[in-house]
């Protein structure tokens, strides 16, 4: 509802709008709320909240055959895995998991072509590093508070972060202060953010938007989800994040060299 959805929330958070460039209107989307307990999906196991990446993947395939099962006419269909941020990890994994049981079968039970991840989390220590070159590159923080994160900041795999790396990290979210880096020319929510949007026709009140609309019981029951208080993340989820690689490179890598399409975009 924010992106590439089909709808808009409206400011009065009531109502929705057309969004001319969503993606179904070229193709059949399928979103899927995932690991179990983000937004309105959930387990009667309260184990099942433990989980991470290689889980996730398992429980994502899991779906996707079910799905394909009770929708067959989809089954011969040409199928692309997206996500954007942590998806950087949950895309990647899966379609390798998808190419994994294709080998083990020898049948294609997905039939996967490519898939796209957008400002993906892919590896930790580029993340890190380039999170920071950013800041200083839009004139964010200081040469100075530069120059000690790169003196003193080891982001690799085996790197120790030091009380002089905690200091100047610091330092630049102070410096950052309430700037929203995800799109840093864009004026914050306000009271009168509808008469000042951003460079990108971005809406910064979008997020608390989606917020109400989704936690009004009227819209709970009409699709059909269980009663919950709904977020846009988990930290309950977070909290008990069981395993995640330092890098997923390796894994990008594997699927281009399967020859299935692979897309990194910002």
């Amino acid at each position: 509802m924010m992106e590439l959805g089909p709808f808009r929330v409206n400011p009065d958070n009531t109502t929705l709008s057309r969004n001319k460039y969503a993606w179904n209107n070229v193709a059949n989307v399928l979103f899927l709320e995932s690991p179990a307990g983000v937004g309105f999906s959930y387990s009667n196991t309260s184990t099942d909240y433990q989980t991470g990446d290689i889980q996730t993947a398992k429980d994502s395939y899991t779906f996707l055959v079910n799905w394909l099962e009770r929708f067959p006419e989809y089954k011969t269909r040409d199928f692309y895995i997206t996500g954007e941020s942590y998806a950087g990890h949950y895309v990647p994994q899966l379609a390798w998991l998808i190419l994994q049981n294709k080998e083990i079968t020898n049948q294609t039970v997905i039939n996967l072509k490519g898939i796209a991840i957008g400002n993906a989390y892919i590896d930790d220590e580029t993340a890190n590093t380039g999170m920071f070159d950013y800041f200083w590159s839009r004139a964010i923080i200081s040469d100075e508070i530069h120059e000690g994160i790169v003196s003193n900041c080891n982001f690799t795999e085996n790197g120790t972060i030091t009380v002089e790396c905690d200091e100047f990290e610091g330092q630049a979210k102070a410096a950052r202060s309430n700037i929203f880096f995800y799109d840093i020319y864009a004026p914050l929510c306000s009271s009168s953010s509808n008469s000042t949007p951003s460079i990108s026709e971005f809406d910064p009140c979008t997020e608390n938007y989606i917020y109400s609309y989704l936690n009004t019981p009227a819209v709970q029951q009409s699709l059909h989800a269980k009663a919950v208080q709904w977020e846009s993340c988990s930290g309950l989820i977070g909290l008990f994040w069981k395993d995640a690689p330092f890098t997923v490179l390796p894994v990008i890598q594997d699927l281009m060299a399967s020859g299935i399409s692979v897309w990194l975009y910002r």
